[in-house]
Formats: C-alpha cells, structure tokens, sequence
C-alpha cells in the first residue's frame, strides 16, 4: 500500500514515516523542513520537500505518488505563534489542510487521517477527560483551526466520499522533539535540566496537561488506517500538572535547580485530559507506555539540539 505522511520529517510524522517503512508501506514523506530535518528520516531518500500550500504542486505530487492513504500532519503547531499571528497559522493549517483534501480527492485516495489536537480543540470544558461528544470550546487560533479543518474534513468526506479520520492527540513527547520549532514543554525541560539550567513555567505551574508517548501515538495512526473513519481522541485520561511533570523530570535527570515562574500565556486552556474509550472500543488503541517510563526513554536519548 503507497502512504504518504505530510509532516513526516518531524516529530510525530517521522516515528510514524519509520514505522510504515518497517511495516512493508510504500511511503514518501512530503514536508517543507520549515520544522522537519532531513536527519529524522532514516531514508532520506522518501523525501519530497514542498509545502501543502502550494496549490500548483501539490496536486502533481498527489497524482505521481497516488497514495492510498494519507496521513496528514504537517501545521503550524505552536499555540503562543497562533495568537501572534492567526493570519499564518490559517494559512498554514486551514488552507494548507485544504489544499491537501482536494489534491487527495482528486486523485482517488481512499482515507485521509488527520493530525488534530486533543488539548487545543476542547478548550475549557466543565469535565475531565474530555470526550469526543464533548461540545468544541476552543480559544486559541490554532484550536479553531484544527476544528475548522475537521469539519472540512467531514465536508470532503460527505461530497467527494474521502474516508476521513481525525486523531485529537493529546500532548505527544518522545525522542526527536526538539526544543525549538515544534517543541512541546517535556522537550523544553528537558533541554533546560540537561543543559544545567532552570526550566522557565508559565503561571503557578497548576495547569495539567495529558501526556502520551510518541510510540502509543504512531500506534493509533496505524490502527486507525483499518478501523471505522471518525473523530477519536489520543491520550491517556491522566491529568498532570507542569509543575509535577518537573518534578518528575529532575528526578530522571538527577539535577533539581527551582523553576522559574513567568506570566501566564493567554489561550492556553488551564485542564486538560481526554478520555480514550471510543479508541479502545473501535480502533483496540490504548496507551501503553506510562509518563514515568516515557520520561526515562526519552532522557535516555542524545540531547536534540535547537
């Protein structure tokens, strides 16, 4: 089977890319290295750099490779950057996501899965862990994109019977996530404490996140590639707080300086958590490996560098 995985030279995209090579999966990985490197791909060679905006060339790419599958990740995947400036992080999820739904349509590939987010797409909600028939809240640009881009989806899928599936991921951490770019916090604490310095924590460090690990992720594309198309979350149900995830992470590295605390960032949500009950129950996905033993790999790895 041809998949294609847009994204796939970053951190989630390229752990998935590797795991379709290995699985015997005709891949090319489409990716700008605008936050992807070249380093993360084991071949190279899968590589086409282009951008999903680009509205001439991507429909020839999608009509050479003639994928079956395609599993889309490539965004703009900063929250602080979307509120900066929404007019980029539109242009790059929403129409970017666009043009990859038609080029897909139009040259007949069966299923599209797309990377949304299980933080960023509920926003505040009265329970936790959210689940999928939870009412969207989202308050930053970028969770309004991704939501924008999972009706489109669902809009493709009616008028053009493009299979589609989104995957509300929780907070991702693993090797290759690099402290710059795409950085989640597990990967800037981690890059701060190995380096000797104070981790900077926005607000008391009360928020919770959900923190699942890379591997269980890759597992859930790959299951959802066969399972029932849909909306399904990606997490562990387990709240954490930043400031306990510190905690955790200097006991790992064995270096304990006190945070710093800064401000707290606007259109970050407070709580987070998402229940995966409709994965398990539909897809056979559960989470596997616990925050304690994820945090010991990836400190285990070399130190990515900026």
């Amino acid at each position: 089977m041809k998949a294609l995985v847009t994204g796939g030279a970053g951190f989630i995209g390229s752990h998935l890319a590797e795991r379709l090579v290995r699985d015997g999966y005709d891949v090319t990985v489409l990716d700008n290295l605008s936050t992807g490197r070249r380093e993360n791909l084991s071949d190279p060679s899968v590589l086409v750099q282009a951008d999903v905006r680009d509205r001439a060339r991507l429909p020839e790419i999608f009509d050479r490779i003639r994928p079956e599958v395609v599993f889309h990740l490539a965004a703009q995947m900063n929250v602080r950057r979307s509120i900066a400036d929404p007019i980029e992080d539109a242009d790059v999820n929403i129409l970017g996501s666009l043009n990859v739904f038609r080029s897909a349509a139009r040259s007949g590939v069966r299923r599209v899965i797309f990377a949304s987010s299980g933080g960023a797409v509920y926003g505040e909600q009265s329970r936790y862990p959210c689940y999928e028939t939870d009412v969207p809240a989202p308050v930053s640009p970028y969770g309004i994109a991704k939501l924008s881009v999972e009706h489109y989806g669902r809009y493709f899928a009616d008028r053009a019977g493009l299979e589609f599936t989104a995957l509300r991921i929780a907070n991702v951490y693993g090797p290759r996530q690099y402290p710059a770019g795409e950085a989640g916090v597990v990967a800037l604490f981690l890059d701060e404490l190995q380096k000797g310095r104070s981790p900077i924590i926005f607000g008391d460090g009360g928020q919770t996140r959900d923190f699942v690990w890379v591997g269980d992720v890759v597992e859930a594309f790959v299951l959802a590639m066969a399972g029932p198309p849909g909306i399904y979350n990606v997490g562990t149900a387990t709240e954490t707080s930043i400031v306990d995830l510190f905690r955790c992470l200097t006991q790992v590295v064995g270096f304990a300086p006190p945070p710093r605390h800064v401000a707290s960032v606007g259109g970050e949500v407070r709580r987070n958590a998402v229940s995966f009950t409709r994965a398990q129950g539909l897809l056979g996905w559960t989470p596997s490996v616990s925050l304690a033993r994820g945090l010991e790999r990836t400190a285990a790895r070399p130190r990515a560098s900026a």
